[in-house]
């Protein structure tokens, strides 16, 4: 495995930023770490980057303790965080040799390595710029240029794509998914779009928590509820139709003669209500099984308070 974090806590004063938390990311793997704002997203990130200690628990890249060997796990760990730390009076391709250099890199190995990240980042026309001339977007650019240059095994990006406009967003999507190919990456966010633009498995924290980690197609297929549209011709058809059928919550108008509400069985339920509308003489127009969108999972996973 790539990354291995076991029974991870970090707590400020008394407040558990991140509780007691485990996982593991394998090469090839690009996850979503999500959570609202506050989560502990960005705490376990930066714990997982050797930037700050945890309270107790472990986090180890390739084998090494990011504790015991920070070193050679930060050899190993490309890091990109939220507030993009950047040197705005240094030049963009002066700024990637000097973190080249950082790195060990020298004369020709270092000249072609910065080569390399300028054209694989799209940086070509503004290499020669002053960092502190350029949008976000290519700041965001420099700033997966840095991670990237030394080749790291594990690449850990906190909200790559955070105040960026629509364009920029799918340039850095798209550059994210290109150099991901060979590596293990982590995207922590909480944009749900990013999620299922990039990633193939999601995590999901709140208060401190991991409440869900999925495939996302395990994500994508629910909660173990799913969502029942039912339609009749006749709008005066009342709540109370559904009042007695096993399986179903509440039902919800949302349209005239349209009717949405969430179900524990719906093949059962959807017959049992083809049952009743035919029994009472019903006019049925509708009658269908919804997915739900990631959007609406999310909240349901973090809008409900820790058990």
């Amino acid at each position: 495995m790539s990354i291995e974090v076991k029974r991870l806590t970090k707590t400020f004063g008394t407040q558990h930023a991140v509780h007691d938390i485990s996982f593991e990311v394998h090469k090839g793997d690009i996850l979503g770490f999500l959570g609202p704002n506050g989560a502990g997203k960005s705490t376990t990130m930066k714990i997982a980057s050797g930037f700050m200690p945890p309270t107790s628990g472990r986090v180890s890249v390739s084998g090494l303790d990011v504790q015991k060997e920070p070193l050679e796990v930060k050899r190993r760990i490309g890091y990109l965080p939220e507030h993009n730390p950047l040197y705005l009076d240094m030049y963009v391709k002066e700024y990637l040799h000097f973190i080249g250099g950082l790195h060990g890199f020298k004369g020709a190995m270092l000249n072609d390595r910065v080569e390399d990240m300028v054209r694989l980042t799209g940086l070509d026309r503004e290499q020669h710029k002053l960092i502190g001339a350029l949008s976000k977007g290519y700041r965001q650019r420099v700033g997966l240029a840095q991670a990237l240059l030394h080749d790291p095994e594990v690449l850990i990006l906190d909200e790559p794509t955070s105040g960026l406009d629509p364009n920029q967003i799918v340039e850095i999507r798209e550059l994210i998914k290109r150099v991901s190919e060979s590596k293990t990456v982590i995207l922590s966010t909480h944009i749900m779009q990013e999620v299922k633009a990039i990633c193939n498995r999601a995590i999901v924290i709140h208060l401190g928590e991991i409440v869900a980690d999925r495939s996302l197609k395990e994500l994508s297929a629910g909660l173990g509820k799913s969502v029942l549209s039912v339609e009749f011709a006749d709008d005066q058809v009342p709540a109370s139709f559904f009042q007695g059928i096993e399986g179903l919550g509440k039902p919800v108008k949302t349209a005239p003669g349209k009717w949405s509400m969430e179900s524990t069985d719906p093949v059962q339920a959807r017959a049992r209500i083809f049952s009743k509308a035919a029994s009472q003489q019903l006019n049925l127009i509708g009658l269908k099984e919804e997915e739900q969108s990631l959007e609406s999972i999310f909240q349901q996973l973090t809008q409900a308070p820790k058990a």
